[in-house]
């Protein structure tokens, strides 16, 4: 299982300890989506992060749809064709994104088409947290 994370607060009024944990999570800039592992140590950093990000678990379709539309080679190159299946194979059987030759490992998402639900009150009411599998439909709403 794979986590997909969205920073969706900018930095303003931050702790440096947020700012620190964000930047190691390559979550640099608003609307910025990242993939990670199921992990204690990842599950720690989000919880640290938890009010400035939204995070929730991707399926196959929404990976694949993600990769094609948003994913980039090394070079700003756009991945196409059987490039797209390969790549998405490897994200799943890789432990670090790092792993994956010349694939930049952070989405460069739109802003969600009609908006957040508001992001200062966490999920359901609000955009930060916790969503589940919801995250797919906030994912193709920024796509």
């Amino acid at each position: 299982m794979m986590y997909a994370v969205v920073r969706i607060r900018g930095s303003i009024d931050m702790r440096k300890g947020i700012k620190d944990t964000l930047k190691m999570l390559r979550l640099t800039k608003v609307n910025h989506c990242v993939l990670l592992r199921k992990d204690p140590k990842i599950g720690g950093m989000i919880q640290k992060v938890k009010d400035f990000v939204t995070w929730g678990e991707i399926n196959e379709k929404t990976l694949e749809n993600l990769v094609s539309r948003r994913g980039r080679m090394i070079g700003d190159v756009k991945i196409e064709g059987n490039d797209v299946k390969i790549i998405v194979s490897k994200i799943t059987k890789a432990k670090n994104m790092k792993d994956i030759e010349n694939f930049k490992p952070v989405f460069r998402m739109n802003s969600p088409k009609k908006g957040y639900e508001g992001i200062k009150q966490a999920f359901p009411k609000g955009a930060l947290g916790y969503r589940g599998d919801k995250i797919n439909l906030l994912l193709e709403r920024m796509m």
